[in-house]
């Protein structure tokens, strides 16, 4: 059972940061997920219709984060947060990339609700997760690479295990270890705003809607959340 922990530093560098972490178990990623299926149609069916767009970088949720990354050295248009990443690609080819139903559902919770996810697999997590700084000595190696080794930055934000990073520029890019696969069978999944005083109500309901999906495919499902006055979780 790891620990997610928040670091100091990054409490106090983030103060209104609150991320939650919904953790399935006994997860069946064979097997068909008709309410994902059906609810990636529909978000789709609304863009095409003009009814609904995802966040952009004008948008208050994806600025936040825009100014996260120039504060720890990444340029957010060369290197962007995830969930901008997955919206521009939305809104440019009309759908979502469907890569399996895990994975399909943490996407469709983020782009909806213009939110950060990415998700771990725990039985290739060793030890705690901790979220801070980089020292620069760590390595991370880049999901769908798997022979490619980087090192982050000095002060760039990561998760990290006792191993190596899980996630580069806080999250704009998962390690391929820890990926999520059809076989993946116990995961927490992330999600994430850096203003929770306007944007934990909307934190909160994405967590639950993305535990919907994910409760008729699992064995057990549970939701912590993290901040900075509450910075560890057993998950």
């Amino acid at each position: 059972m790891p620990v997610f922990r928040l670091a100091p530093a990054l409490a106090d560098a983030f103060p209104d940061t609150l991320i939650a972490l919904v953790t399935a178990t006994g997860l069946r990623g064979r097997e068909p997920w008709p309410r994902t299926a059906a609810a990636l149609e529909d978000l789709e069916q609304q863009l095409a219709a003009g009814t609904w767009r995802p966040a952009d970088e004008t948008d208050p949720r994806i600025e936040s984060w825009h100014t996260a990354y120039r504060s720890f050295g990444t340029n957010p248009r060369r290197v962007r947060p995830s969930v901008d990443a997955l919206g521009r690609r939305l809104a440019k080819k009309g759908t979502l990339p469907r890569i399996n139903p895990a994975v399909d559902s943490y996407n469709l919770v983020s782009v909806r609700h213009g939110l950060p996810a990415g998700a771990f697999d725990l039985d290739r997590v060793t030890g705690d997760v901790d979220i801070r700084p980089a020292d620069g000595t760590e390595s991370f190696t880049p999901l769908g690479e798997p022979d490619t080794v980087e090192n982050p930055e000095p002060g760039e934000i990561v998760y990290a295990d006792t191993t190596g990073v899980l996630t580069r520029h806080w999250n704009h890019r998962d390690a391929h270890r820890t990926r999520v696969t059809e076989d993946s069978t116990r995961v927490t999944f992330v999600l994430e705003t850096l203003r929770a005083t306007r944007d934990g109500a909307l934190l909160k309901a994405a967590a639950d809607e993305l535990q919907g999906l994910l409760a008729p495919h699992a064995e057990g499902t549970t939701v912590h959340h993290l901040g900075p006055a509450r910075p560890r979780a057993a998950v």
